[in-house]
């Protein structure tokens, strides 16, 4: 029985029933009875069924379940992952692209009945607190209890989503998602942007199938927010509390491995905790962006949980975030300990369990099966952990309002090139700084070290259109904001000596650094003009309880090697040379300009 009487919804999911045809069909109201019963549902499926999840230790993780997937669907599949917009250009250089129309019709034959015998589960959410100005509503059907469950966790789910909606608007995303046969053949996470439609088949991976998460966050969003006068960007929200009380609040986007959830949920030196700073996480991963009444930016994280990666996830690494998984947490592929019934991962701590099954579902002795070269926790294993768990969650984060932005940061992983931190002349040098944002290749696994991987704003995944529209979006926001918006700084944690090791100390330490761009955001701190931006004088780094780290290391890594630069502004020119004539005249100005600089 239908939970709205929006006659779009209903009518959309008639369509999808009519598609799919399911035995029963489940409307999901969000209540804990609903819940439970579906829990009880899929931990008594039988041994080996494909969608089975296995309650865990009461005592020690309460509430805690746990599901292994099928060894081809594990990750993200970007090779099946497209943009499907009427024009090829509005997709872009970096997004697989098919016509919409080409698209549903092949994909049309593979859902034609393929929920035979099995369940329909409609699911409303909200991306993003119920009531907010700021939030949008999805709506997704799928078979597998595995996505409801992990889609309670992730948005605000149930019958509430449909408040924000209401009776006769059209504004929802639709999501149609089966898991099919989990084919990789004919695996397929297909966005309609101009359908305001995500259809995702033959994967039951979270990333490919919490059709909420990257799909609509990201790049539906994106591609909402330019026609609409707002952003949907790849980002923490961080507050940062003063010792006055005083909250600063920073959006920071970085691409994968460069500690982004560190920084969410960053611990500041016990220096700065004695003085009285404190850190607030608002999201760990996406934040939503738009102009609010005062004229400043305010974001919201449209997320209501976190969807980590297990391995290197400990207390020593990321104290808040291994806390948030404590209790009515969903890991995924990671290993059991058969003793006591909890979980194990690479990372959590030096010991892995003797009794031990491994993340396909292998009884082994852990001890001797690591010790051979072997992982008992899949590479991206996930804990799928409600935000409220957090130690540091801020208490602003379900504020319909969001919060007002006062900096953003950029960041990549470069040895010699970036300096630990600069800010950017304006919004438009900011914008073309995100645009640059760059990573270098660490291990041979990933091809030739040392390598430049160009990710602009850390949003080449995840960008629902042309990246050279996306830039000039930014450009438009910046105008649109005026001298409200926020400061723009780049940052480098990963600056290496000469033998290859990391100078900076990074994780909480990095405070350090957040402390001179809040400063700076106040006009309280110095900089000087480089041909890059601005960068601090090395006294104002705070380095007062670092032993291994001077003046003399603080001035080495903030120093700009024009040479470095110059060959780095000849491949920015090449990365650029692919959007054509999409690239913004300003952003290939700014280009110039670094140049005329440099020189």
């Amino acid at each position: 029985m239908s939970l709205t009487k929006n006659p779009n919804v209903n009518k959309w999911v008639d369509e999808m029933i009519a598609l799919c045809k399911p035995d029963n069909v489940v409307w999901i109201d969000g209540s804990q009875a609903q819940l439970d019963a579906l829990t009880e549902e899929v931990v008594n499926l039988p041994e080996g069924s494909r969608d089975k999840l296995y309650k865990l230790n009461e005592e020690k993780l309460p509430g805690c379940l746990y599901h292994r997937t099928l060894p081809n669907d594990v990750a993200r599949v970007e090779d099946r992952t497209f943009i499907c917009s009427k024009e090829k250009i509005d997709a872009g250089p970096t997004n697989n692209w098919c016509a919409p129309d080409e698209m549903y019709a092949k994909l049309t034959p593979l859902y034609d009945g393929v929920m035979k015998g099995r369940t329909m589960y409609v699911i409303p959410y909200s991306m993003g607190p119920i009531g907010s100005p700021l939030a949008k509503v999805g709506v997704e059907v799928s078979d597998s209890i595995y996505v409801v469950l992990n889609m309670n966790i992730m948005t605000r789910m149930g019958a509430a989503a449909f408040e924000n909606l209401g009776d006769t608007s059209n504004d929802f995303v639709r999501g149609l998602h089966s898991k099919a046969d989990v084919d990789p053949e004919n695996r397929y996470i297909c966005h309609f942007p101009e359908d305001n439609t995500i259809w995702s088949i033959n994967s039951a991976y979270g990333g490919n199938v919490l059709l909420g998460k990257k799909c609509f966050a990201l790049r539906i969003a994106s591609y909402q927010g330019k026609n609409e006068q707002w952003m949907a960007e790849h980002m923490l929200i961080l507050g940062i509390k003063k010792p006055g009380g005083e909250m600063k609040y920073v959006c920071a986007a970085f691409p994968s491995a460069c500690g982004k959830t560190n920084l969410a949920m960053l611990i500041p030196p016990e220096g700065y905790r004695a003085k009285g700073y404190e850190v607030y996480t608002v999201g760990d991963d996406i934040a939503w962006l738009k102009k609010g009444e005062d004229g400043r930016l305010w974001a919201i994280n449209p997320e209501n949980g976190f969807f980590g990666v297990a391995p290197g996830t400990s207390e020593k690494t990321n104290y808040n975030a291994l806390a948030s998984t404590r209790k009515n947490t969903i890991f995924t592929n990671v290993s059991l300990n058969n003793d006591d019934n909890t979980v194990w991962w690479e990372g959590l701590d030096k010991n892995p369990p003797v009794n031990a099954t491994e993340w396909k579902g292998a009884i082994v002795n852990g001890v001797e099966y690591t010790k051979e070269g072997n992982k008992l926790a899949h590479p991206n294993s996930r804990f799928t952990a409600p935000a409220i768990n957090c130690p540091c969650i801020s208490p602003e984060f379900n504020n319909p309002k969001g919060v007002p932005i006062d900096a953003i940061v950029f960041g990549g992983r470069r040895a010699k090139t970036a300096p630990l931190v600069y800010q950017s002349f304006d919004w438009a040098h900011g914008t073309f700084v995100g645009a640059i944002m760059a990573s270098e290749t660490t291990a041979a696994a990933a091809g030739q070290v040392g390598v430049v991987r160009r990710d602009p704003m850390a949003m080449i995944p995840f960008c629902g259109y042309n990246m050279g529209d996306y830039f000039g979006h930014w450009l438009e926001m910046g105008d649109l904001l005026g001298e409200k918006a926020p400061k723009i700084f780049n940052v480098n944690w990963f600056r290496t000596d000469d033998e290859g090791h990391f100078i900076w100390p990074g994780f909480g330490d990095n405070m350090r650094v957040l402390d001179w761009i809040i400063e700076r955001c106040d006009g309280n701190a110095e900089a000087n003009e480089t041909a890059i931006g601005y960068v601090p004088n090395a006294k104002d780094i705070d380095i007062e309880g670092l032993d291994d780290i001077t003046l003399e290391t603080v001035e080495d890594l903030l120093t700009v090697d024009k040479e470095l630069w110059k060959q780095d502004a000849a491949n920015i020119k090449e990365f650029f040379a692919k959007f054509g004539g999409k690239l913004p005249a300003k952003i290939a100005e700014q280009l110039e300009n670094l140049e005329k600089r440099l020189s």
